[in-house]
């Protein structure tokens, strides 16, 4: 028996029919887009407020997302978890193909932007690691000596009374 999955909006339990596989030039709906990206319907119409993406539109003005979103929606998301601003993800995507899944090459070259923000987000976490562990590992916890906590702490330096 093929298996069934959930449907976004469906009720509780599976749904009675296997959700079927789209077909690659299938236009897909904004809650069908949202479903198999992860991302949430309101999370789609953000992006394309920002001109990060740009679905199709029936007659009706239903927004209907090519297959090729797909990989444009994942990128966006995995981008913003690493910290890049979507101003800066929306500048970047703005030479890739609209019509077509950039090749790998195209991917290469668009990651490779953001190599040394990453980075510098990387030494700036060990930055901050390095100093939690100095504090911790000083023994003084105190708010009033420590330079790290209270650095601007005026009172610090008198003597308790």
């Amino acid at each position: 028996m093929p298996s069934q999955e959930r449907r976004p909006g469906a009720g509780r339990g599976p749904t009675p029919h296997p959700v079927p596989e789209p077909r690659p030039n299938e236009l897909l709906t904004v809650g069908e887009a949202a479903y198999r990206s992860g991302a949430t319907v309101a999370a789609l119409h953000h992006y394309e407020e920002l001109g990060l993406l740009t679905p199709q539109r029936t007659s009706g003005n239903q927004r209907r997302y090519p297959r090729h979103l797909l990989r444009r929606i994942a990128l966006i998301r995995m981008a913003s978890h690493v910290g890049i601003p979507l101003a800066d993800v929306r500048e970047a995507m703005a030479g890739l193909p609209a019509d077509r899944a950039p090749n790998r090459a195209e991917w290469r070259q668009l990651t490779g932007l953001w190599q040394e923000a990453i980075e510098e987000r990387l030494a700036t976490l060990q930055e901050m690691r390095d100093q939690f562990v100095a504090c911790i590992g000083c023994g003084c916890l105190s708010m009033a000596r420590c330079s790290i906590v209270n650095p601007r702490d005026r009172l610090a330096p008198r003597p308790p009374t």
